[in-house]
């Protein structure tokens, strides 16, 4: 049995047994919850290495769930949701969460996620350590360095703190708000247009094999892991 915990929130009985038998001949252990304040609680004791969260529960909005978790833990969240408009995605993520899926999903891209996350875990950098790697992709934190293929990138000081910021998390969906607010400190919808203009010639100039930059179309951006 795969030792990564997944908690399981999903109050539609139909749903939950499809994702945790999913998950069992996956080899995967998992808890469940039906509610969002259950959830809270499982959290805190079995802090598990991931999350699966409806956000339509009977006695909590999956959006306070998140934000109640990311109140004091940074565990993995992907919200599984039959709420597909953009700002439903924009909240959840804005709130803490990881990823997001929209019902009816495939199990295979469920578990396609899911190794994301585990992938995400596994190589997120320690705090002493100064150098990412990511296919032909490497940054010296410590220098500013940034090569592909051992080529040295030159790259603007807005485009490098872009970089940097995916690199921290890869794997992660970052929205246009977040990724601005930390790049220029404010959230006005022009600088979406010079996000989008930093980020096409970011992508250029790394000109990986594999685009290692993924655009969520009216959501944000995302490293991938290769």
């Amino acid at each position: 049995m795969n030792p990564f915990k997944i908690l399981v929130v999903e109050d539609d009985r139909s749903v939950s047994n499809l994702i945790t038998t999913t998950l069992k001949l996956n080899q995967y252990s998992y808890l469940r919850a039906s509610g969002g304040q259950e959830a809270v609680s499982i959290c805190a004791s079995a802090k598990p290495d991931l999350i699966l969260l409806d956000l339509g529960l009977p006695d909590m909005d999956g959006i306070s769930v998140i934000e109640t978790i990311r109140s004091w833990s940074q565990v993995p969240i992907i919200v599984i949701s039959a709420r597909s408009e953009e700002t439903d995605k924009i909240s959840a993520l804005d709130s803490g969460a990881d990823d997001y899926l929209t019902k009816p999903f495939s199990v295979d891209e469920l578990m396609a996620r899911i190794r994301v996350s585990q992938r995400r875990i596994q190589y997120q950098p320690a705090s002493e350590e100064t150098v990412f790697i990511n296919g032909e992709l490497s940054i010296d934190f410590a220098s500013a360095e940034v090569k592909v293929r051992d080529n040295v990138v030159h790259l603007t000081p807005i485009e490098y703190k872009l970089l940097c910021l995916l690199a921290r998390n890869t794997g992660k969906v970052l929205t246009h708000t977040y990724i601005i607010s930390n790049i220029w400190g404010t959230g006005i919808d022009n600088d979406i247009v010079s996000l989008r203009v930093y980020m096409t010639s970011l992508r250029k100039k790394l000109n990986t094999e594999n685009d290692l930059i993924r655009t969520h179309i009216g959501i944000g951006y995302q490293m991938i892991r290769i």
